[in-house]
């Protein structure tokens, strides 16, 4: 039989949830639900549990945990319950042969043993009636006012089985915090940029495995000079540079930037944005920042815009522009084309025109 772990409960709450990371892959199981303080775990009120599916286990595919109610959850609450309980969904009937018993007391009684079906209905099963509290006080299963319930099961349908049907809940990724959390620290951080008069610690490895520039700067033929003391980005804001990083970090669009203390037109800091993506070839955030000035787009901004979509090579954000402009009226398109944005446009772009 696999030992499923303990969990340790003294005044009504968890001390040692070692049963929440126990990992039992065979169909059976035993686990130990340790009470401190029992005298005044008693005092709780009627149908209240000390233990609950916040601290799990998981045995033969399942995730399980143990629930004790001191005053019982049926009847007069004279009786202590104590239960098993199916802590997910199923796809079937999981059909369990259970025992509850207790350790370390004079009586020698073998514990009956009950099957059970848990469904999606019914997961909570067990004994409603495990022993009265005035026998239990009585009894030789208090030791120094501690009792110890130990949990015996046994999954009669293998779990490996059900194991295609079975739904096991999984937390989202939580990747990006830590890279961020990595970020904001700076901890372990070897390599330092300045831009400007601002200095920007960072990490090597990480910024290596995101863009295949910075890995030819930092471990490529172009490293000669990136070992030591500090590598000058040109031509760049710092709060760019800021963004730009943080997008590697974190995989998300960076927030609006400021230029000078006061926020950029939204299609300057995208522009700026775009130029960063384009130099370190993040490709990622350039499709980013390629699919949001769509929604930018009018009369007053399509020249700037598809002027960055040009010199950008974002194929996406130009073609937008373009289909703009034909639905324009010729009063809108000389408007259009007075603008000192598509005079550089004209200068520069000569395909575009």
């Amino acid at each position: 039989m696999s030992f499923a772990g303990v969990s340790v409960v003294a005044d009504g709450k968890l001390l040692q949830p070692s049963a929440e990371s126990a990992m039992v892959y065979s169909g059976t199981a035993s686990g130990r639900l340790v009470v401190e303080g029992y005298s005044r775990v008693k005092h709780l009120p009627n149908k209240r549990r000390i233990m609950g599916h916040s601290f799990t286990f998981r045995a033969g595919g399942y995730q399980w945990a143990l629930m004790l109610f001191p005053h019982g959850c049926v009847g007069d609450g004279s009786s202590m319950c104590v239960y098993l309980f199916l802590d997910q969904h199923v796809a079937q009937p999981v059909k369990v042969n259970l025992q509850f018993s207790f350790m370390g007391g004079v009586d020698k009684q073998e514990p009956a043993v009950k099957t059970c079906d848990f469904t999606n209905s019914n997961r909570v099963l067990g004994e409603h009636h495990f022993i009265q509290r005035k026998d239990l006080e009585q009894s030789g299963h208090l030791k120094q006012d501690c009792l110890i319930i130990r949990c015996d099961f046994t999954i009669v349908e293998a779990a490996a089985a059900d194991a295609p049907f079975v739904k096991v809940p999984l937390p989202p990724s939580n990747i990006c915090e830590h890279l961020n959390h990595l970020f904001v620290t700076k901890v372990g951080a070897d390599v330092m940029f300045k831009v400007g008069d601002e200095e920007f610690a960072a990490h090597r490895c990480v910024l290596a495995a995101r863009s295949v520039v910075f890995m030819a700067e930092l471990f490529g033929p172009m490293m000669e000079g990136t070992t030591t003391g500090v590598i000058q980005i040109q031509d760049m804001e710092p709060n760019v540079f800021d963004a730009l990083l943080r997008f590697i970090y974190t995989d998300s669009m960076p927030e609006m930037m400021k230029v000078g203390g006061e926020a950029t037109t939204e299609v300057t800091g995208l522009r700026q944005l775009l130029a960063a993506a384009d130099r370190y070839d993040l490709q990622r955030l350039k499709l980013m920042y390629e699919e949001r000035p769509c929604g930018l787009i009018d009369v007053s901004s399509v020249a700037a815009i598809i002027g960055v979509a040009a010199q950008h090579y974002c194929c996406g954000l130009k073609e937008a522009c373009l289909e703009f402009l034909k639905v324009q009226s010729a009063v809108d398109l000389r408007g259009v084309m007075a603008t000192s944005e598509w005079e550089h446009v004209a200068a520069t772009e000569i395909s575009l025109l």
